[in-house]
């Protein structure tokens, strides 16, 4: 078991992760942004549309998989690391993409996070990168949630604030 001293930043999409984790970073914390959004932008400057980076779902989840355990095993365990998403969300969306989560299951039980922050819902904004629906986002919120709860971990739900609030909140509770 690999225990570190990182905070999961975790949500449905559209739920403000990316502007705490910012936020964060401008407070001089070390941060890992999303591993999804970074490759679904370096699929976008490839010429490849949404439609189609996503078209092999399978794929395209086994793909952020992967890069998140790469990511992470490269990380020191000692250090005070926000990461925007972590390995157990894997599990979260191969079952909502109606995969087997075998895998990331057995790689999310190597591994201890010091807190996970679980953000509330924010409505739904399309952007290059998002496609999923209010439906979506509700399903994938409840099955992050299951995801760590299942893993041991105590959920601290992050309220709808403004950035700056949620980010205190954050600080306040690590």
């Amino acid at each position: 078991m690999r225990t570190t001293n990182w905070y999961v930043i975790t949500g449905a999409p559209c739920s403000g992760k990316t502007s705490v984790i910012s936020s964060l970073e401008q407070h001089g914390y070390r941060v890992v942004h999303e591993t999804a959004r970074a490759y679904i932008n370096e699929e976008l400057d490839k010429g490849k549309s949404l439609d189609e980076i996503k078209a092999d779902m399978s794929l395209f989840e086994h793909n952020i998989f992967y890069r998140k355990i790469e990511m992470e095993s490269s990380l020191p365990e000692k250090s005070i690391i926000f990461l925007d998403r972590a390995i157990p969300d894997s599990v979260a969306y191969f079952r909502f993409a109606g995969l087997d989560p075998k895998e990331p299951e057995t790689k999310s039980a190597e591994i201890r996070y010091r807190k996970i922050f679980l953000f509330d819902r924010l409505r739904i904004k399309h952007d290059e990168v998002r496609n999923e629906n209010e439906e979506d986002s509700i399903l994938i919120d409840r099955l992050i949630e299951e995801t760590y709860k299942t893993l041991g971990y105590e959920i601290i739900r992050v309220p709808v604030l403004p950035v700056g609030r949620r980010t205190d909140f954050i600080l306040e509770n690590m």
